[in-house]
């Protein structure tokens, strides 16, 4: 038992930990955590008892941590969102959340394919993907490179999608849904690999912690379009094959890694609208 865990009455003025915990669905572990942290600092602490005490006008931020927290959503991102304005702390959740369900779509996309696979009778269905190449201009990126394996690659790409976009929502800079993950290394069930996240951006932005700002040169490159619906492995893979089909047959020499450029965000178009460009830089 921990000095924490007995308490004197509360007062009239403010509520003792338990008290509040009580009102806000929130422990004493929980508390504990969230007032080191400073997500939740106490009213005030007993100089010599440690005891905490919070006010009533907490009760709501409280009650607010709490529910984000039943999402599974981490307490960095919690943080951003209880911290923001009503508006954009909205803004915020609902890019959070399609990112989760964008997770989970995935996770169903997979399901679903090995599910046929195994089915009597069942066939792979036969996709077609037609190829082009096309010219990109220089455009500077805000990036954020990791190491991850096959299981956690959808999550980390929306994890590191939300640090950059958070980083430049505070800066003099304009972006658009289009973002880039680029391959530098065979992401695999049982190994892992480095990706980068890219989020083109115009404007001045600054560096900071992992977020890195460079430039990505023009290039051309040979690319294909995937729908959402499609964007999911093992299926997409038939989108690499064909894009390497067609640079082998053409000569084609790699200039850079193989990436995914996405149009839009996941929950603004349907399953049937183009989602994804798998590309592949060439030299000239």
């Amino acid at each position: 038992m921990t000095q924490h865990d007995t308490e004197p009455a509360p007062t009239t003025e403010l509520l003792s930990s338990g008290e509040f915990g009580r009102r806000s669905g929130l422990s004493a572990k929980a508390l504990r955590l969230y007032d080191m942290s400073g997500l939740l600092r106490a009213e005030s602490v007993d100089s010599t008892s440690g005891y905490r005490r919070y006010s009533r006008g907490q009760v709501e931020r409280a009650r607010r941590i709490s529910l984000l927290r039943r999402l599974d959503m981490p307490l960095a991102v919690v943080a951003e969102v209880i911290d923001a304005g009503d508006g954009e702390a909205l803004a915020r959740l609902d890019r959070w959340w399609a990112g989760q369900e964008a997770v989970m779509q995935a996770r169903r996309g997979s399901f679903g394919w090995l599910r046929g696979q195994l089915a009597p009778g069942a066939a792979i269905p036969d996709q077609k993907y037609g190829v082009s190449i096309r010219t990109v201009p220089t455009t500077k990126v805000a990036t954020i490179r990791t190491e991850v394996d096959q299981h956690g690659l959808v999550e980390a790409m929306r994890d590191i999608e939300w640090a950059i976009r958070s980083h430049l929502d505070l800066q003099p800079a304009t972006s658009t849904a289009e973002h880039w993950v680029l391959y530098h290394g065979m992401v695999v069930p049982d190994g892992e690999a480095t990706i980068e996240v890219c989020v083109p951006f115009k404007g001045s932005v600054e560096p900071a912690g992992e977020i890195n700002i460079r430039l990505e040169p023009e290039h051309r490159e040979v690319f294909t379009t995937v729908a959402r619906d499609d964007c999911f492995y093992p299926r997409i893979m038939r989108a690499y094959e064909a894009v390497a089909g067609y640079s082998a047959a053409h000569a084609l020499e790699a200039a850079g890694p193989e990436r995914e450029i996405y149009l839009d965000y996941w929950d603004q178009i349907t399953g049937a609208d183009p989602y994804v460009h798998v590309a592949q830089p060439i030299k000239e």
